[in-house]
């Protein structure tokens, strides 16, 4: 009975939805605790305490901020468009949280499986762009008008380069499913088994473009306050500050994991022999995660000609090159086929 339900448009509404509903709560969950493992790499760097009242050992500082934001008065500036200006905030959380739905925590854990996975991510993930560009027009003012054209041409310059760098992964596999891509990657070698290797060049590109693309540190230049006070989101306070800061949150959080995807196997083991599984990939994820935070706590900030010189004249024609020899790579079988594993993509 249960599975003529689920069979049903509506059986399949509410398990989508539950599926939803889960991922979401978990990561927002993730998110307290991510927030608060940041500032606490940062203080080790910089030798302070960090957060270390509110809960045991600070735990519950994140649950704190955000009520903070939660009970403060919403300020909207005299002049600003009204519609715009909320909807702004709401873009911004909305589309980093939807691309969450084809990301695969383990075989078969996925909300959606979809073929055209990463088709998904570009087009959503560049979507989010639009919620800067309001959030600094419609507060009419200049600074956040400043700050929303210096971002909007920053995420769209690294953009081109993440999306080169995908299609090399995309070659290797012969698919734009992320399970696939994470199965292509399953062999007897463990993590050298793994795209970082064939793939590794484009490795460190891929996670420069993504500090870039979200906007941290060094390249954190639409909030540099010596410069523009704080960006786009300057005459922003309480829940719609913290729906942009959220958002921002979550998708350094998915590119971690995006990372995972694409060069470190997912939700494979890295010793062969040992059990694949979620552990694996959440363990990835938090790697990846502390990799951004260290570079937020010892890197100075770049000027902005320096970011976009390394966006269009460095990045852009290093990832089309190697577009073009990992398609040389997989058609002729170099390297002992490394870069042709179409046994997944057909």
């Amino acid at each position: 009975m249960a599975d003529f339900f689920y069979n049903t448009n509506l059986g399949i509404f509410l398990l989508v939805t539950l599926e939803s509903l889960l991922v979401i709560v978990l990561l927002l969950v993730a998110l307290a605790f991510l927030m608060y493992a940041d500032r606490k790499i940062w203080a080790a760097v910089q030798m302070r305490r960090g957060p270390n009242i509110v809960g045991v050992f600070g735990l519950l500082q994140s649950f704190a901020d955000f009520i903070k934001y939660i009970v403060k008065e919403i300020v909207v500036p005299a002049g600003a468009d009204k519609p715009v200006y909320f909807l702004a905030p709401m873009i911004s959380l909305i589309f980093p949280l939807i691309v969450w739905a084809v990301i695969p925590f383990n075989d078969g854990w996925v909300v959606s499986n979809m073929n055209v996975g990463i088709l998904y991510i570009l087009a959503a993930s560049s979507l989010v762009v639009y919620g800067v560009i309001m959030g600094g027009w419609a507060s009419n003012s200049k600074y956040p008008f400043l700050g929303a054209l210096r971002s909007a041409a920053q995420m769209i310059s690294y953009e081109v380069s993440i999306g080169f760098i995908i299609i090399g992964v995309i070659l290797s596999t012969g698919s734009l499913n992320l399970s696939d891509i994470v199965r292509a990657q399953d062999g007897n070698y463990g993590i050298f088994s793994w795209y970082w290797l064939p793939q590794l060049p484009m490795v460190v590109l891929f996670f420069v473009s993504a500090l870039a693309e979200t906007n941290r540190p060094p390249f954190d230049l639409p909030e540099a306050e010596s410069e523009l006070v704080a960006g786009y989101q300057v005459e922003y306070s309480s829940t719609p500050f913290l729906l942009f800061m959220i958002g921002e949150l979550t998708e350094v959080v998915f590119m971690c994991a995006l990372i995972s995807v694409l060069f470190f196997g997912g939700w494979l083991s890295p010793i062969p022999g040992l059990p694949d599984g979620i552990l694996w990939m959440i363990a990835k994820i938090a790697f990846f995660f502390f990799l951004f935070a260290m570079v937020k706590a010892i890197t100075p900030r770049y000027r902005y000609d320096q970011l976009m010189r390394l966006g269009w004249k460095v990045f852009l024609p290093m990832s089309l090159g190697w577009v073009v020899f990992v398609a040389f790579a997989a058609q002729f079988g170099w390297f002992g086929g490394a870069y042709a594993r179409w046994a997944v993509g057909g």
